[in-house]
């Protein structure tokens, strides 16, 4: 029995830490993945993740490398986690401990919500003077709530530099069970752990389970629109404005994840991470003096960046790609080019483009001006007069769509943007290609 007191985690040696157990001052549970647990708990949720990460390598490598978790050493995987003499008070959902040389050289704790239960200010702040009593270097949150990248946390709590908060949605935890099952560079290779993956994934995305996706903005968002709508003047400092900016953030990352799963390859913003922490402060500058909201995809091997633009005041939404014309030929000859593009974006998709070719733009980037042309795709023919003693250098598909209401409807908005999304990809983006350099050749004497 041991006689010394508990005060850390990290550095413990194992056999310690089992000693500890056996003596009362750590309670916990072994993660099991068919826990005995309530169907929909949140603690069964907890044991079920935590065991697939033990069970399935490529999913842990790709949840440990986010989380900046070692994935050297054996690693051990606990519920209902609770240190009687340190709190008496709080039961950590799940703890992770990695051991090296039979010392404790990390950990983690984790805290899950699912269905409509939020992340509470008040309870992560005491897991956070619990991790630093016990040396825990990291905080893991999973919940519905979503975030622009899982270094960032729906709630706005300081931590010391010694302890890292992540977070992440059970939607963007689903997508890379998914993508892990299709046939790229990162898929599953035992299929015995295939099978299991898609036993997990079944009931993390059944009703029962209390996951859900992301289906609706902020009321900020709502109030913003209004306001703009009847030309009152929006502060920086509003609170409308930053849930506005914050729900955009939010409903760009379960785009991403959209998109990722039809592509079957991870999608992210463009946004730098070492720029992630200003973004919102430029966002609610952007809202405040410009009205609108952007956003940028990043699809590898794609003709480039997916552009999405969000316009207050035309209550628009936009969406465009770039695309390079042959720079060996003239003017004519790239406005040719690029009606062949489209044209080719029609025959694969006939329905899809005649659906929203209306709605369809093109602009030529003019060398050396600043004013670039802009005019509908049917009419691309007069295109040739508009140009004349001009260079083009680039050409953008835009697809526009005016929402009208549906843009102040918090559940509307998030329907068509995410629809739109799709149908402009599958008819126009998957199927553009830039113009290449022809490789050089050898002349013949």
């Amino acid at each position: 029995m041991l006689v010394k007191k508990l005060n850390k985690l990290v550095g413990l040696k194992k056999y310690e830490f089992d000693e500890f157990v056996k003596d009362g001052q750590i309670h916990l549970s072994q993660a099991r993945l068919i826990p005995t647990y309530k169907v929909g708990d949140e603690l069964t949720l907890t044991s079920i993740f935590l065991s697939t990460l033990r069970l399935v390598k490529e999913f842990r490598n790709t949840i440990f490398s986010e989380a900046k978790l070692p994935k050297g050493g054996k690693v051990y995987y606990y519920t209902e986690a609770s240190f009687k003499d340190i709190d008496s008070t709080s039961r950590i959902d799940g703890l992770l401990i990695i051991v090296i040389g039979g010392v404790i050289k990390d950990a983690a704790f984790f805290e899950m919500k699912n269905k409509n239960n939020q992340l509470e200010e008040a309870q992560i702040k005491k897991y956070v003077e619990l991790a630093k009593k016990l040396r825990v270097s990291k905080i893991i949150t999973v919940s519905n709530q979503f975030v622009a990248h899982s270094s960032h946390s729906p709630i706005d709590i300081r931590v010391p530099k010694s302890i890292s908060l992540h977070h992440f949605s059970w939607v963007y935890i689903n997508t890379i069970g998914q993508l892990l099952l299709f046939k790229n560079e990162s898929n599953i290779e035992d299929e015995d752990q295939v099978e299991l993956m898609k036993e997990v994934l079944s009931y993390f995305e059944h009703k029962v389970s209390g996951v859900t996706g992301y289906n609706q903005m902020k009321k900020g968002w709502v109030d913003v629109v209004e306001s703009i709508n009847s030309h009152k003047k929006l502060l920086m400092s509003d609170k409308s404005v930053e849930e506005a900016v914050v729900s955009w953030h939010e409903e760009e990352r379960d785009m991403s994840l959209i998109l990722s799963r039809e592509l079957g390859m991870l999608v992210k913003n463009n946004y730098p991470k070492s720029k992630l922490k200003g973004r919102l402060k430029e966002d609610i500058k952007e809202l405040v003096s410009k009205q609108i909201l952007k956003s940028s995809l990043v699809v590898k091997r794609a003709v480039s960046n997916i552009d999405i633009v969000s316009n207050f005041n035309t209550r628009t939404i936009s969406m465009s790609v770039n695309l390079i014309p042959p720079m060996d030929k003239g003017t004519k000859a790239r406005i040719g080019w690029v009606i062949r593009q489209t044209e080719n974006c029609r025959k694969k998709h006939d329905e899809l483009f005649h659906n929203s070719s209306k709605e369809l733009w093109i602009e030529a980037n003019i060398k050396y001006s600043p004013n670039d042309v802009i005019l509908r795709y049917n009419d691309i023919n007069d295109l040739y007069d508009l140009v004349i003693n001009k260079e083009i250098i680039g050409f953008k598909i835009i697809y526009i769509r005016d929402l009208g209401k549906k843009f102040s409807s918090s559940r509307k908005f998030v329907e068509v943007i995410e629809k739109m999304l799709i149908d402009y990809y599958k008819c126009y983006v998957q199927n553009l290609k830039n113009w290449t350099r022809p490789v050089p050749k050898i002349v013949e004497e």
